[in-house]
């Protein structure tokens, strides 16, 4: 006998314990199945998951439960993203050890896992800082280093002095550290990189051979690599010689070579090598030093800059315009990037905004070399733009320019290529730099090397060793792992232990033998664990090697990857790069990691602001009739906006309290039905009630059809098999319903949509009044019993992959003897989707007045009197005389009156 109301409790362990001792979710390869290889973003073990987590793992858990029942070997792991500073910071504030509170999050969000009922393969379970893990990855390192793919070298880096580590250009804010929040300065200091750019053109080009990854994503990256095509150019600084190191000349890379003689000055960015060198010894060396200084406290993105004043400082030096020979001062500029080209900008004052704004500042020289087409009409300038008070008809004076003129024309002051259009002069000015020597046609991308030294002790160890007569050695991998020393202490200011550990620093140099030799005690950015971590899932065991290449020629690639939009650039790209490496050497047969990628929306609820208390968790208000009350002090509360979960604004809810009130399946509805999975979700505690009604109304819907339905065998065949109508009609919209939910989720995973589809078909259940009374169930036809059992057995299969817990339960009860995840999808038959019958809307002087339902093949004539008999329509029609009555393709009924 089934319970009055659905008991999460007692039914979601239960269920769980069964999925588990049985190895329900299990993978192994399978070559006579079809894979799908379904993966989530793992997470950071930050303590407890929260709703992000939770809407997050659902969906995909979803999407794994879904295709297993449609016949797939489906690999579902789950891990830990477990090294880097934030269990260092949180380690500092809770006076424990990284690796104790690292583990300890791990059992405790494992365990919260486990009780949102997620269909995992808990036996592939991998933590990115056990050394069993991180082994291979010190392999791959050494690899790398063997094909030059890795090298070191000097360089200025975004330091953070709360992490006491290095920052990727991508992991800097608004000149923040994008973990502690701290002012990022400037820092030079010797750095691995890998060379991320030996493969910016192939990253570029996939781009648009991933159909199956949402185009703001593919757009992101193509961004952020940049690829540019121009010229580079030389330009001979004034008083030197092109020595051994090059520094006779500056090399600038340009996207427009047609304004060449008209670059009347030169900038370099503050980090330019040879800032310093050209300063030195010159009246400008102070003032240069102390610009440096000054920019190194500044965030030096790209899209920084843009928000700063141009300012820069002149260092003394000159160099000459190979085009005209004009002589050109050079500054340092808070504009120029490192980054981007050379870190070197000719400066064409002119046509160039930004270059224009710093000529105005500094007083420097204003050249016009391109002049507007007067032979078109059209200009795509307004009149009045370049001149105070002068019409554009005459020609573009420099000392009259109030901007830069940008848009194309024709060449002036430009010797040879005067009167040519500027867009055909381009390649004319490459091809001739080349021929004198001067410059070239090339390519330049954005992307830089990825810098991956960190400053910090929770981290894999980077495996080289400095010998003072060798240099820098390869650890033999004989002697890999390189084992983090998980008993050491951070020092007082949050630095690494690792250079004052004498036993871990101290080594042999593994080629001369030199016993003064030293470890690198820099570890690696912890993105490089998680660049290559679901390959490893596909063997997590192999212990000869970094993955068994059979296992992940079975499972590669991923089919469907899930996560949020923000590791668009990060992750994912350097994902991308790192199967090109295992391509390269030849371990994989691949380059693409992730088939299909979904980004899922944020999770957000309304802020609660009291004046006294600023924000409140929601339980610290009392929220009635729109207005809220603290429950701290009784004042007013402020509601705000709706925005992203966030612990420091309170508006979170803990899954915890979800799970305990309502159970794993009604807080999993409930994420999927408020909002398709690419949207934000709008956290509603209403919504959650509806969700649990819905959940209750179905399992009493269960036990009145397993009441009327005992012995009864459930009806599978054709539509024409049936001849009582409602029977017919139940049969039909089953059917429809089946075919609803798949096409969603097969779709776009609109799984709010296929909840609606299955809600609609309990309603229509309801309406058939069944009942559980003897007598009455007696007086049913046997037609319906067995359609009501199709229609029953069918919504619990259709929710399954959405409240497993609530599906087995029910299933179960329905007298089944296997459990409902081992049972196929349902299949809609198309014979049974179409309907006997049509449904016909009437309006009245063209609004909508009633609806109703007529055989398909009914006239014309007929549907007119059915119309002009329905009570709602006489309702609206009282005494007025109809004038006109149209009928419309059987669909629609309009009255005139």
């Amino acid at each position: 006998m089934m319970d009055e109301r659905y008991n999460p409790e007692k039914v979601e362990s239960k269920w769980q314990e069964y999925w588990e001792n049985n190895h329900i979710f299990r993978a192994s390869e399978d070559k006579s199945k079809k894979k799908y290889y379904l993966l989530e973003m793992f997470p950071y073990p930050s303590g407890k998951i929260h709703m992000g987590h939770v809407r997050n793992y659902t969906i995909g858990d979803v999407v794994a439960r879904y295709k297993r029942m449609n016949g797939y070997n489906v690999l579902h792991p789950m891990g830990w993203d477990a090294f880097g500073m934030p269990a260092e910071n949180a380690a500092i504030d809770n006076k424990t050890h990284p690796a104790a509170w690292t583990y300890d999050n791990i059992n405790t969000m494992r365990n919260q896992l486990k009780k949102m009922g997620f269909s995992y393969d808990w036996k592939r379970e991998i933590a990115t800082c056990t050394p069993s893990y991180y082994r291979w990855e010190q392999w791959l390192f050494l690899k790398m280093l063997e094909k030059d793919m890795v090298y070191r070298k000097e360089s200025y880096v975004n330091w953070c002095g709360h992490c006491q580590t290095v920052l990727a250009n991508e992991q800097v804010e608004e000149d923040l550290c994008w973990r502690c929040g701290e002012m990022v300065q400037q820092k030079k200091l010797w750095q691995w990189f890998f060379r991320i750019t030996d493969y910016a053109e192939d990253l570029l080009i996939h781009c648009d051979k991933l159909p199956g990854w949402p185009e703001k994503v593919t757009v992101m990256q193509k961004n952020w690599i940049g690829k540019s095509i121009g010229s580079e150019i030389s330009f001979k600084i004034e008083g030197r010689q092109n020595d051994i190191a090059g520094e006779g000349c500056i090399n600038v890379f340009t996207t427009r070579p047609d304004t060449l003689f008209g670059a009347t000055f030169m900038c370099l960015a503050p980090e330019h090598p040879l800032v310093e060198s050209l300063s030195r010894g010159t009246d400008q060396e102070k003032a240069v030093a102390l610009f440096v200084e000054k920019i190194s406290r500044q965030e030096r993105s790209s899209s920084a800059i843009e928000t700063y004043e141009k300012e820069g400082v002149f260092t003394g030096a000159w160099c000459i315009n190979p085009a005209n020979g004009r002589r050109m001062p050079i500054y340092t500029a808070n504009f120029a990037l490192m980054e981007y080209g050379t870190g070197a900008v000719m400066s064409v004052p002119a046509h160039d905004q930004r270059d224009f704004d710093f000529a105005k500042k500094y007083n420097l020289d204003i050249v016009v070399v391109i002049q507007p087409d007067r032979t078109k009409s059209d200009t795509n300038q307004p009149e009045n733009i370049y001149f105070d008070g002068q019409s554009t008809q005459g020609a573009l004076d420099a000392s009259t320019m109030t901007q830069a003129f940008s848009a194309p024309g024709i060449l002036v002051n430009s010797g040879q290529y005067n009167g040519m259009p500027n867009d055909k002069a381009m390649s004319k000015i490459t091809d001739w730099l080349e021929r004198e020597g001067l410059g070239k046609k090339t390519v330049s991308f954005r992307l830089r090397d990825w810098g991956i030294s960190r400053q910090r002790y929770w981290g894999t160890p980077i495996p080289v060793i400095h010998c003072q007569t060798c240099g820098v050695v390869p650890v033999p991998e004989s002697d890999l792992p390189i084992v983090l020393p998980e008993d050491a202490h951070l020092l007082e200011n949050g630095g690494s232990p690792l250079p004052t550990l004498d036993f871990f620093k101290k080594t042999d140099c593994p080629k001369c033998g030199r016993t003064d030799a030293r470890r690198d005690t820099d570890t690696m950015d912890t993105f490089v664990e998680s660049s290559w971590y679901f390959i490893r899932y596909c063997s997590p065991d192999c212990d000869n090697a970094m993955f068994d290449k059979e296992a992940v020629k079975y499972w590669m690639a991923v089919d469907q990857y899930i996560g949020g939009v923000e590791h668009a650039i990060l992750h994912l790209l350097y994902s991308r790069y790192f199967m090109r490496v295992l391509n390269t050497l030849e371990l994989i047969d691949f380059k693409e990691p992730f088939t299909n990628l979904l980004t899922q929306g944020m999770v957000s609820k309304e802020t609660l602001r009291c004046p006294e208390h600023g924000y409140l968790f929601p339980e610290e208000a009392l929220i009635s009739e729109g207005k809220a009350t603290c429950q701290k002090c009784g004042s007013d509360v402020e509601i705000g906006r709706v925005i992203k979960m966030s612990k420091s604004k309170k508006n979170v809810i803990d899954p915890n309290d979800l799970l305990n009130k309502y159970g794993a399946d009604i807080t999993r509805l409930f994420c999927l039905f408020a909002a398709p999975p690419e949207k934000g979700l709008e956290w509603n505690d209403d919504g959650v009630e509806g969700c649990y009604r819905f959940i209750n109304r179905v399992w009493r819907l269960a036990g009145t059809c397993m009441e009327m339905t005992q012995g009864v065998e459930s009806y599978t065949g054709p539509l024409s098999g049936l001849l009582d109508s409602d029977a017919k009609k139940l049969y039909t919209k089953t059917h429809q319903t089946i075919k609803k939910v798949t096409d969603d989720i097969e779709g776009n995973f609109h799984f709010n949509t296929a909840i609606s589809a299955v809600m609609e078909l309990v309603n229509v259940m309801y309406s058939m009044d069944l009942n559980t009374d003897q007598l009455q169930i007696q007086q049913i036809s046997p037609e319906i019993k067995s359609v009501v059992a199709f229609s029953i057995r069918n919504i619990i299969l259709l929710l399954s992959p959405i409240v497993p817990h609530f599906a087995e339960e029910v299933w179960e009860y329905l007298g089944n003897l296997n459990g409902i995840t081992e049972q196929p999808w349902p299949v809609y038959r198309e014979d049974a989707l179409l309907t006997d019958e049509i449904l016909v809307v009437v309006q009245v002087n063209g609004k909508l007045r009633s609806k109703f339902s007529v055989d398909a093949k009914s006239s014309d004539d007929l549907i007119r009197q059915t119309a002009l008999a329905d009570e709602m329509v006489q309702k609206h029609i009282g005494d007025q005389p109809i004038k006109k009555v149209i009928v419309v393709r059987k669909k629609l009924v309009n009255i005139v009156v």
